[in-house]
């Protein structure tokens, strides 16, 4: 059996997430039972929404328990099978977490080929994050040709993938990211029409300026400040598709706090210009996936939409490059090389 290693949540955080919060153990991985396969870990995706898991609170899905792996979107190599569908050297998605090797079902694991695009694309822009994008944006942000489409986050996985989808559709793309050289890089090479920089103490201001017009649709990734500067530019009814509130997240999952001192504005601001608000859950779009691997390989191919990686290498760089992730130190979608990628 191979010598694994796997991170554990050692305990909730309060507040911002530490290094005590985490804990890399080693296991022997259990023999292979018929239908299962063994794998070992190529790529560990790295993303906002497990800062949820980390707590017990409320919400759509269950916590990672104490002692339990850290969950997230993995493409691994199957090293064993006792599955008809799978053989040893196969390609796969799964979702076997923060660690080196894994044994589950074969069923559910979808295979890929190495050929048609680079492996770690499947937990990136042609996985959970562009399907996000895609899904968020055309099924609840509805953008039409000319009008204005603001992003927060736009350097990242989701945001940078919204913008240039909204320019696809004929929209403006206007973006918020942090610092001068992930704005140059939105503007520039992913050819958004402006770009912000969220730690501008003029933000407000500097926002409506750039949108003269008003904002039609807001992809929120980010809540906090950048939120307070969008919504007192809505337009009438203009769409807001929640996907994250990052710069909120650790107040979120920390102890009780009263509503924003914002909230009664919004909500008159909701019902007097009939603003279409609304949280999702990538999956809820899941009929439209195919739709997705229709169109958005060939935007890509098209050298419609680009996108960056950001990688971290070793299963013990998890941690850090999470809790960074979580402050934006990260320049694109954040990857984490578990081991050797073959492909």
């Amino acid at each position: 059996m191979p010598s694994a290693k796997r991170i554990v949540l050692a305990s909730r955080p309060t507040g911002e997430p530490t290094p005590a919060n985490f804990r890399l153990e080693g296991y022997d991985t259990p023999a292979v039972g018929d239908g299962q396969v063994l794998l070992r870990t190529i790529w560990l995706s790295l993303d906002p929404y497990m800062r949820g898991r980390m707590s017990d609170g409320p919400s759509y899905s269950a916590p990672v328990p104490i002692d339990g792996v850290m969950e997230g979107g993995t493409v691994n190599e199957v090293i064993e099978s006792k599955s008809p569908n799978l053989k040893a050297g196969d390609i796969v998605l799964a979702h076997s977490g923060w660690q080196t090797h894994a044994v589950v079902d074969a069923k559910g694991l979808r295979k890929l080929d190495p050929s048609v695009a680079p492996i770690q694309t499947a937990v990136g822009i042609l996985g959970m994050p562009g399907m996000t994008a895609y899904a968020g944006l055309l099924e609840i942000g509805k953008p039409k040709a000319g009008e204005t489409v603001v992003v927060a986050a736009a350097s990242g996985a989701v945001g940078s993938a919204v913008g240039q989808i909204a320019r696809i559709k004929g929209a403006r793309a206007v973006g918020i990211a942090g610092g001068a050289d992930k704005c140059k890089y939105v503007k520039d090479e992913l050819g958004f029409d402006e770009c912000l920089d969220h730690r501008d103490p003029n933000l407000a201001a500097k926002l409506k300026e750039a949108c003269p017009k008003g904002i039609d649709v807001y992809f929120e990734n980010v809540g906090g400040k950048v939120f307070e500067a969008v919504f007192p530019l809505f337009n009438p009814f203009a769409r807001m598709p929640i996907c994250g509130l990052i710069a909120d997240y650790n107040t979120i999952f920390g102890p009780d706090t009263p509503a924003p001192k914002w909230a009664n504005s919004l909500m008159r601001a909701a019902l007097v210009k009939r603003l279409t608000i609304r949280g999702f859950i990538v999956w809820d779009f899941e009929s439209k996936f195919p739709d997705f691997l229709r169109e958005m390989p060939q935007w890509i191919r098209e050298g419609k939409v680009k996108y960056k990686e950001f990688v971290t290498e070793g299963i013990d760089t998890a941690p850090g490059a999470f809790m960074g992730l979580l402050k934006g130190a990260n320049f694109g979608k954040q990857l984490v090389r578990i081991g050797p990628d073959k492909a």
